[in-house]
């Protein structure tokens, strides 16, 4: 899949700080993100604007979550009649546990947040690398300055920023590019049922993109309707580079591919049969099979999953990977 093929993704600001915070989503979906971005199933927007917009609001929304995280006390409190039980004891004994544990969580989670060591921080890093960028000059800025002061969404009163990011969509997405928009934001809602795109909104990118655009609150749904099987990522990782390797069209693909799928050591039986039968009738594969990595890898499968391979298979990829057994076999047969 290219990225005309691909799912084309606007993600915005508060949904990314969200992770920073008390969101619905887990960062493993970002992590799912970072694959599909990889893999080229997905292609995600950034107008620069989110990118300042991230940076400025980062410190507040963590001070925030901090401050919350500082008053999740644990302040037990006994009649006397407890005390001469020894569930009291084990009690005030996970109390001061929790309070040491407490202060301790919030000790290293200061450091990481100073050093932008945060996992979050990691993922979100790796999100913007891979994503398309659309800058912001001066004159999508004049066009958001005069939707503002039309009365035009979307927007704030004194805040520029998600007009700015949607002249920036208009101009950055390509025409008849169907959009997946996902924001938190109650400015791109309709004024009749929040869960659907602000109407005015939807059809202007109509009328402008010739094509639809689509809206969630959230990552999770977007995955569900589009991406359901993934479940874990690894998982989801290695059967997109195995229908890669399955369908690699060139030598360099299938080297590329190889290349990533030897980080894992185990696969399962589906995964190790379908990797066999494309070793097997995949001719780019077959016809480079002797190549140091292509022959590293294949040999390695076969070691480690051997009881699960179908036979036939086994013993025709065998054969490719070891011609001068076969030769030697074939000699021992013939009667002298």
């Amino acid at each position: 899949m290219d990225f005309l093929t691909a799912k084309h993704l606007f993600i915005d600001t508060n949904v990314l700080l969200s992770f920073y915070h008390y969101a619905g989503d887990d960062l493993e979906e970002l992590k799912k993100l970072i694959v599909l971005l990889e893999q080229k199933k997905v292609k995600l927007y950034v107008p620069t604007q989110v990118l300042v917009e991230f940076k400025r609001n980062r410190e507040s929304k963590i001070a925030d979550a901090l401050r919350r995280l500082r008053e999740q006390r644990v302040n037990l409190q006994f009649p006397q009649i407890c005390k001469d039980y020894e569930e009291y004891e084990k009690l005030r004994s996970l109390q001061k546990t929790y309070q040491t544990d407490h202060a301790a969580l919030l000790n290293r989670l200061s450091q990481d947040v100073d050093a932008y060591k945060l996992k979050a921080d990691a993922i979100t890093s790796q999100l913007f690398q891979l994503a398309k960028r659309i800058e912001c000059p001066e004159e999508i800025v004049d066009r958001a300055r005069k939707r503002f002061e039309l009365g035009n969404p979307p927007g704030k009163a004194g805040s520029l920023g998600d007009a700015v990011n949607w002249e920036a969509l208009l101009s950055g997405v390509p025409e008849s590019t169907d959009l997946h928009f996902i924001s938190g934001d109650k400015d791109y809602c309709s004024a009749l049922n929040d869960e659907m795109f602000d109407r005015f909104l939807a059809q202007e990118w109509g009328r402008k993109k010739k094509s639809e655009l689509i809206f969630y609150k959230r990552i999770s749904p977007f995955f569900k309707a589009h991406f359901p099987d993934i479940k874990f990522v690894d998982d989801f990782e290695k059967n997109l580079l195995i229908d890669d390797f399955i369908h690699s069209y060139n030598f360099a693909r299938t080297h590329s591919v190889i290349s990533k799928l030897t980080k894992y050591a185990s696969f399962t039986a589906p995964q190790v049969n379908s990797l066999v039968s494309a070793a097997i009738t995949n001719s780019q594969i077959a016809s480079i099979i002797d190549d140091d990595d292509v022959k590293e890898f294949l040999s390695s499968v076969v070691k480690s999953h051997e009881d699960i391979i179908d036979e036939d298979n086994l013993m025709t990829l065998n054969a490719l990977l070891n011609p001068s057994a076969e030769s030697e076999l074939d000699e021992a047969d013939i009667p002298f």
